[in-house]
C-alpha cells in the first residue's frame, strides 16, 4: 500500500471510502434517453431575448444571497401557497444536502428512510453525511407502497426524514395517497414529498403545504426543461424552511441561474406545452413497448418508462441499443426489485421511433 493510500484509509470516513461516486455515462453522438431531460430546446427569438438579457448581466458582484427575485417567479409558477416558506438549491441534490446537514446529530446515528427502488441520492447523501439509511422495499409486482411494513419500519426506527418521490424514481408510478396521508401522520420528523416530475401528472401535495406541520413538498425545474440551470426548491412551514436555510452556502444560486431562471419561468406556457407533448409521446410509447413480445411495461406518470425482459438479459440488450446509437439506463444491477429492468426517457417522436428500431432490431426473444 502506499503512503497516499495509506493516509486516504486513516482519513477519509470510511462510509466515504465504501461508497461509490454517482456515475454518468458519456453520450457524445448517442441519442440520450437515459437522465429523463425534456429533449426541446428554446426558439430562436427566446434565445435572441434570453442572450440580450445575459449580455447585460454582470457577473462581477456576489449574486442576491436570497434569490428574492427568482423565488417570487417560482412561488407563482408553481402555485406555491403564500404563508410557506422556500427555500432553493442547486438542483434537488442539495437540497437533500442541507437536510442532512440540518438533521444529523453528533453521538447519535439518525436515520433518513425511503422506500425501493427509488432516488439514489436520498441513500448516497444520507450515508456520507454520516446518517443511517433504512430502505423500505416496495412491491415486488407493481413497485407499489407495502403500507404494513412501511409503517412498521416508521416505528421501528423513528426517521429524522422519510422521503417519498411522487412519481417514484425509477418506477414512474404514484404512491396511495390514502397510504402516504398515514405516513404523514405517523412520521416522527419531517416527510419530504419529491415532486420531480410533477409536469408530467396532475397528482401533487404543493396545495397540502400547511395542512401539517411536518411535511415539506420538494420541486426542480430540471425535467420541465431547464436541466443545466441545476435548480431546485423546498416549499413547506416557515418554521423548518428558517432553520433548514441555516445550512445553506452563501450566494449557492449564481447570478447567471438567477437571471435566467427568472426569465424562462415568464416562458412557462412554453415549457407547458413541450411537456404536454411529452406526455402525449409517453402515450405512444407505453403503447409500442406493450405490444413487443416478452417485455413487461410498467405504467408511468412521469417522463421515463421502466420495462423489465422477460427473456433474455437486460444488460447485453442494454449494449446492443447503445451499439445502434440509443442511450437508455441499464437498471439490471442497481436494486434486486430491478432485475432485467431497463429505463427509457420520453424524448421527441423521431427519437422515440429511433428507440423502438433499436430495440426491436436487437431484442429477439
Amino acid at each position: 500500500m502506499s503512503e497516499i493510500e495509506k493516509r486516504i484509509r486513516q482519513w477519509i470516513r470510511p462510509e466515504v471510502q465504501a461508497i461509490n461516486a454517482y456515475h454518468v455515462p458519456l453520450s457524445e453522438g448517442l441519442i440520450k434517453l437515459d437522465a429523463m431531460e425534456n429533449p426541446y430546446t428554446w426558439p430562436e427569438t427566446m434565445r435572441d431575448e434570453w442572450a440580450a438579457l445575459i449580455r447585460e448581466t454582470d457577473v462581477n458582484r456576489y449574486p442576491d444571497p436570497q434569490a428574492a427575485t427568482l423565488t417570487q417567479a417560482l412561488r407563482e409558477a408553481m402555485q406555491i401557497p403564500g404563508d410557506a416558506g422556500v427555500l432553493l438549491g442547486n438542483g434537488s441534490d442539495e437540497i437533500i444536502q442541507m437536510l442532512a446537514l440540518a438533521l444529523a446529530l453528533g453521538g447519535e446515528q439518525r436515520v433518513i428512510l425511503s422506500v425501493e427502488p427509488s432516488f439514489v441520492m436520498y441513500r448516497m447523501i444520507a450515508e456520507f453525511s454520516g446518517l443511517r439509511y433504512v430502505g423500505v422495499p416496495l412491491d415486488a409486482d407493481d413497485f407499489s407502497l407495502q403500507p404494513e411494513v412501511l409503517l412498521a419500519e416508521i416505528a421501528q426506527h423513528q426517521p429524522a426524514v422519510v422521503y417519498l418521490a411522487y412519481p417514484n424514481n425509477p418506477t414512474g408510478n404514484l404512491f396511495d395517497i390514502d397510504v402516504i396521508e398515514k405516513v404523514i401522520a405517523v412520521a416522527p420528523g419531517l416527510v419530504v414529498i419529491d415532486e420531480a416530475y410533477s409536469p408530467f401528472t396532475y397528482a401533487s401535495f404543493m396545495q397540502r403545504v400547511g395542512d401539517y406541520d411536518n411535511l415539506v413538498v420538494m420541486r426542480t425545474v430540471s425535467k420541465m426543461g431547464l436541466a443545466g440551470l441545476r435548480l431546485g426548491l423546498l416549499a413547506g412551514p416557515a418554521e423548518w424552511i428558517e432553520q433548514i436555510d441555516k445550512t445553506r452556502l452563501p450566494y449557492n444560486i449564481n447570478r447567471l441561474t438567477q437571471v435566467s431562471a427568472s426569465f424562462a419561468l415568464k416562458h412557462k406556457q412554453l415549457f407547458d406545452e413541450q411537456t404536454n407533448r411529452l406526455r402525449v409521446e409517453r402515450e405512444s410509447l407505453l403503447a409500442e413497448l406493450a405490444s413487443i413480445p416478452a417485455v413487461k411495461v410498467f405504467p408511468s406518470e412521469a417522463n421515463f418508462i421502466l420495462i423489465r425482459l422477460e427473456q433474455g438479459d437486460a444488460s447485453e440488450t442494454f449494449d446492443a441499443i447503445r451499439a445502434q446509437g440509443v442511450l437508455i439506463k441499464n437498471l439490471s444491477n442497481s436494486h434486486p426489485l430491478l432485475a432485467n429492468c431497463l429505463r427509457v426517457t420520453v424524448g421527441t417522436q423521431e427519437e422515440n421511433a429511433a428507440f423502438l428500431t433499436a430495440f426491436r432490431r436487437v431484442y429477439q426473444p
